[in-house]
């Protein structure tokens, strides 16, 4: 019998730690549980026997190559980000494994393709950040519609959530990037990131069935604006939040999510609609799910899955529609999500 592929997970007694955790298992491979806090690892270790946990620290590069020690992979759900990333992408280049983070941070995921693109490509490394709900799935969405059009001229990515119950992980890395920004807001214009303090407005947005046409904050802007031009030619990415869900999430005593079903999944539905427009051409893609803390361990596991397989299509850091075959990589999810284009 073949072992199993061993996969470190960073961060995997946090919220989406967890289901990452699950789902790696639920796949066969086997993974190490890794960690900053010894206490809440091994609680974690006990509630998984038979499976190791290493302690380590963003602080103590030794502990992270101890805790990467064997492993082919490595899945980063340590948020902020912008703490964790570079350290655990060090020690990856110096393991010479993969690596996968779920970042929604845009100044974090920024900072990788900065900071990692050259050494990452010298060394044929693999760097994937942004490979969860927010920046990996638009993204792979945006490539799916994009099809064989060489250039958009806009892409639009509106995120129609029935609610948003953050964990604790959302609102750190959230107040890390509003101190990075000094309380302003960014949006992607004319190819590049823009920081301004104006009002964000309120407009509608026409989704499919089943919600239709639903209020929304426009420039509420996530990790696509990094993820989606950084391989394809669109000069303006624009974000959208459904009012109901942007409220929840910068309400402070919103609840975390709560677990409805066997799986952990919480209550919450989503529906992401991605438009891209070339002059007056447009085409469309949808995905359809249930809770996106949920949905991004099966994005990050079939990334690793497919990276240890090599089916990639490139090295050094890309983002999730640059590195793997889109609609291919969509439906694969078809447990997780439903996927249409509309071209």
């Amino acid at each position: 019998m073949e072992s199993k592929q061993t996969v470190a997970v960073f961060g995997a007694y946090g919220h989406t730690g967890r289901f990452v955790v699950a789902e790696l298992q639920a796949r066969e491979f086997l993974p190490i549980l890794v960690g900053r806090d010894p206490g809440k690892l091994k609680a974690l270790a006990a509630s998984h026997p038979g499976l190791d946990a290493r302690q380590a620290s963003v602080d103590d590069p030794a502990s992270l190559d101890s805790a990467l020690a064997g492993a082919m992979a490595v899945i980063n759900c340590a948020g902020p980000f912008a703490t964790t990333a570079a350290p655990v992408i060090e020690a990856v280049l110096r393991a010479g494994i993969p690596y996968v983070d779920v970042a929604a941070e845009i100044e974090a995921n920024a900072d990788t393709f900065a900071d990692f693109a050259d050494r990452a490509r010298a060394a044929e490394a693999v760097i994937v950040p942004a490979m969860a709900f927010y920046g990996g799935l638009g993204d792979l969405l945006a490539t799916a519609a994009m099809g064989d059009w060489t250039a958009a001229d806009e892409a639009h990515v509106a995120y129609g959530l029935s609610s948003w119950h953050p964990t604790d992980g959302t609102r750190a890395a959230g107040a890390v990037s509003r101190q990075r920004r000094n309380g302003r807001h960014v949006r992607y214009r004319k190819g590049r990131l823009e920081y301004h303090g104006e009002d964000l407005p309120t407009l509608n947005w026409s989704f499919p069935d089943p919600l239709g046409t639903r209020a929304v904050i426009g420039e509420f802007t996530m990790a696509d604006v990094v993820t989606i031009p950084s391989h394809l030619p669109i000069p303006d990415v624009r974000t959208y939040m459904a009012v109901e869900a942007a409220m929840d999430v910068s309400t402070p005593d919103t609840p975390a999510p709560a677990a409805v079903d066997g799986h952990g999944r919480s209550a919450q539905t989503f529906l992401v609609d991605v438009v891209l427009r070339s002059g007056v051409a447009e085409r469309r893609a949808v995905a359809r799910g249930q809770d996106i803390y949920a949905v991004t361990a099966p994005l990050a596991v079939e990334a690793v899955r497919r990276i240890l397989a090599g089916r990639t299509r490139t090295v050094g850091v890309a983002s999730a529609g640059e590195i793997f075959d889109a609609p291919d990589f969509l439906r694969a999810l078809s447990p997780h999500i439903s996927f249409e284009l509309r071209q």
